[in-house]
């Protein structure tokens, strides 16, 4: 598990009352300045600037601009393009993030319908894992026979 994961868990677990911003949790092991340009944030997240201004241009994410115009992303709009990341790594489809972003932006009224939608996610993910678990025990069943040895 990487630090971020370790830690997001540790604060789950131990944490009384209100969690700290998810977006702030995410980056804060990385050292990144206040402001930074679409470049750096592609080259920081692994994304194209096409993507990250894809994802501006279909309101998943807000970037103020200087007075040239330019993107500036600060850690606020970092944190919400790796959340973002994270969801479509675990394969939540874009209109569901956008969805998802919507209600946010409705404000506390909607965070039932909010984690409504992130249990179902979380289901399909757990799911998924099972399926995964299953086919690798079968790839080891198939390593073994050849005489191969599987880590942990």
């Amino acid at each position: 598990m990487s630090v971020t994961t370790d830690r997001l868990r540790g604060l789950i677990e131990t944490t009384e009352g209100e969690l700290p911003p998810l977006t702030v949790e995410l980056v804060r092991d990385l050292e990144i300045p206040d402001h930074m340009a679409i470049a750096e944030v592609a080259e920081l997240t692994g994304l194209s600037a096409h993507t990250l201004r894809y994802y501006e241009r279909i309101g998943l994410v807000e970037v103020p601009r200087d007075a040239a115009g330019r993107r500036l992303y600060d850690r606020e709009a970092v944190g919400r393009v790796v959340f973002i990341t994270r969801l479509r790594d675990s394969d939540m489809p874009i209109a569901a993030i956008a969805r998802y972003v919507e209600l946010v932006k409705q404000g506390p009224s909607t965070e039932p319908e909010r984690l409504a939608l992130l249990e179902a996610h979380r289901d399909d993910i757990l799911n998924r894992l099972h399926d995964l678990q299953a086919a690798l025990a079968v790839v080891d069943y198939k390593i073994t026979t050849y005489g191969g040895a599987c880590g942990s």
